[in-house]
């Protein structure tokens, strides 16, 4: 088999021929005002499922809400409402003489993004 080089022609790029301006129409500014105001909102909402209090800040934050000294502390990340907002869980209690249950008990909810108390719950 014999080879046979091969040859290219190159022809110079053509011109493009000019371009008109674009026209920007209402429909286009709404489309773009809406993508803005849609990108907002999911901005806004990703922001306050974010977890920025550490469950140790959420425990010294909670701890002056139980009255007090407590002998075993449980701690536990909860999401609630309809936007699934995070919250810290922390129950602090003293365990009954008898063994069965807790003379003492408190539940506090600190909110997990901003750090303030959410709820306190105190039973018994």
């Amino acid at each position: 088999m014999e080879e046979r080089p091969v040859r290219v022609r190159l022809d110079p790029p053509a011109e493009d021929p000019p371009r008109k301006p674009l026209r920007i129409s209402k429909r286009g500014v709404a489309a773009v005002v809406a993508l803005i105001a849609v990108t907002a909102v999911a901005a806004q909402s990703c922001q306050q499922a974010q977890v920025r209090v550490t469950q140790q800040q959420a425990i010294a934050t909670a701890r002056p809400q139980a009255g007090f000294t407590p002998q075993r502390t449980q701690v536990r990340l909860v999401r609630q409402g309809l936007t699934g907002s995070p919250y810290w869980a922390i129950s602090f209690s003293v365990a009954a003489p008898s063994g069965d249950g807790y003379s003492k008990l408190t539940t506090v909810r600190v909110d997990a993004n901003s750090g303030k108390v959410a709820s306190v719950n105190r039973e018994r």
